[in-house]
This record gives C-alpha cells, structure tokens and sequence, in this order.
C-alpha cells in the first residue's frame, strides 16, 4: 500500500502541468454524490451495480449558456478486485460543443471484509471531440483571423487517473483528467488538464439522519478553485436487522469563486433516487442567472449483505 501512495504522488506532481489553459472541465455541482467523471478510483466500490445521470443547465436566460448532460454506469467484481465503468459526457456551450465517451477501470486492494478500509487506483481511457459550428458566427468584424467560419471537429484520446482511500467514515481522493494535454500548447480544440484533491468525512451512526462534511481543491494552470460541502439525509427507523432506510437529503456548498448551491434529493426507492439543485453566482449581474441541475441515480445490490447497509446510499 505504501508503494501505491508513493506511485500516485509522483505521478500527480509530475502531472503539474504549468502551460495555459483553453478548456475546463464540465461543471457539476452534483460530483458529491459522484466522482467518477474526475477521479475513475471512485467506482471500486463493491455491493452493487450504479448508474448515474445528470443534466446542467447554467445562467438560465442567457442565450449559449453551457448545457452538460453526464450519464455514467459501473459495477464492481470483488473476485477480481476490480470495478469496471462506462461513462459518456456531452457539454455544449455556444456554437462549441464536447463529447467524451470513456470506459474506466479500478482495482481496489483492502482487507478480507468489504467494509475493511481500502485504496484504489482507477483509469478511464477513451475518446475527446469537439466541434465548432463557425457558420453560425455574428461577429462585427467579418475578417477577424481569430475566429473559425467553418464546421471543424477535432479527435483526441483523453485518460484520466485517480487514487481514493475508502474507509467507512472517511474518503480522501487525488486525481487528474485529460493526462495527454500535459506539456500541450494553448489552442481552440485542445482539452485541458485539471488536478483535484479532496476528503469526505461521513456519518451514520444516528437511525435518525446521516450526515457528510467534504472539501475539494480543484486546479487547472494558475487557477485553483476551494469548496466545501455539508449534507445531511433523514431516515426512517424501520425496526429491521437491516436498519433505517433513507428518505431524502438537503446540501449546502460554498465555492471561493462566490458561488452558493442548494442540493435537494429524495428516495423515490429503496434503489432509485432523484435529485435537484440550484446554483447561486454572486458576482453574475443578471436577475436570471440561476443554475438548475437534476439527476437520477440508481443502484442494484449484488450481494445481500448488513455490511453493505452501513455504507448507505452510494459514495
């Protein structure tokens, strides 16, 4: 295990790309309940069978506002240790628009029991297009050279790694996405590397409600963003060996860029749950500058188990 720690510390430090940046990463304000766009380590879960999706919709009311769409499903194999994901990303943004197909892979290493604390290491491998629509510029200036007045797309190969230590109280992550832009110059089309770190502290010990407190750093050449989360999810004892079951949950994060986010979610199901959330930008001068965000996750169980129990719902 010491090895393996070591291993991530050097490859995220050598991943410290300094070149300029053209391109972030889709923004969720949902990457609390799922980490897996950004850190592929998160999937080695065991216990069930996951799918997660979301849709974005940022600064309603201002035409060619980014609009994110994230579907991702995953499985984990405890025979093999390994956990195994597909994942599919669209963010259009303007008359620019990404997709970004990626299966991913984690191996996790940890004790006999599945609740036994454990690391993992995860790599998603797969494909970066983006395409401009420049037929559909208005510009002033109709000879501006900066600008492309054609259809373009371009195809990349993009792979993201991660690290995750999961214990049942704790989870700590670092992680880096879009490792074949490192050392890459600035340019319209290329994807930009981002680094991010981050650590979930989590509890469940009270039948009535479980709560989670979590920070992040998120870091793209000169430009490193905090934030911080509170959740809590309210349940209802039912008496059974099993335990009590969650009902529903509210959420608060703060950003450093001045941003509030209001998350909401509630158990339609045992296994189905459905999620809503707001995101406030203090420093966007516009009446209509809310963010609404809405997901849907649901989960399978694979193996009937109390100690699956004790994790709750999926982290």
């Amino acid at each position: 295990m010491k090895k393996l720690v070591l291993f991530a510390t050097v490859v995220l430090l050598f991943a410290w790309d300094e070149t300029a940046f053209c391109q972030a990463d889709i923004s969720m304000s949902t990457h609390w309940y799922n980490r897996a766009s950004y850190n592929p380590a998160s999937i080695a879960r065991p216990g069930y069978l996951y799918v997660f999706s979301n849709v974005r919709r940022q600064w309603t009311g201002v035409s060619g506002v980014p609009t994110v769409f994230n579907l991702q499903a995953s499985g984990f194999n405890s025979d093999l240790k390994s956990g195994l994901g597909l994942s599919l990303i669209s963010d259009q943004v303007g008359l620019n628009k990404v997709v970004n197909p990626s299966v991913i892979y984690a191996y996790r290493i940890s004790g006999e029991k599945e609740e036994s604390p454990a690391i993992s290491m995860g790599l998603s491998f797969g494909l970066f297009v983006r395409s401009i629509d420049g037929s559909k510029f208005e510009p002033d200036n109709l000879y501006d050279p900066s600008l492309i007045y054609e259809n373009k797309t371009t195809y990349r190969p993009d792979a993201n790694l991660g690290f995750e230590y999961q214990r049942q109280h704790l989870i700590f992550g670092l992680s880096g996405t879009h490792l074949f832009a490192i050392g890459k110059s600035d340019s319209t089309f290329m994807n930009t590397s981002h680094r991010y770190g981050y650590l979930i502290y989590l509890n469940s010990d009270n039948e009535s409600y479980n709560y989670s407190l979590g920070g992040q750093f998120t870091n793209r050449h000169n430009l490193t963003v905090f934030e911080v989360n509170g959740t809590i999810r309210f349940k209802h004892p039912t008496g059974l060996i099993k335990g009590p079951s969650e009902l529903f949950d509210l959420g608060l994060t703060l950003r450093s860029t001045r941003q509030l986010t209001f998350l909401a979610g509630i158990n339609l199901s045992p296994n189905l749950r459905m999620g809503y959330v707001y995101d406030y930008d203090f420093d966007f001068k516009s009446t209509l500058n809310g963010t609404h965000e809405i997901l849907l996750e649901y989960r399978i169980q694979t193996r009937t188990r109390h100690a699956l129990n004790e994790w709750n719902w999926y982290y």
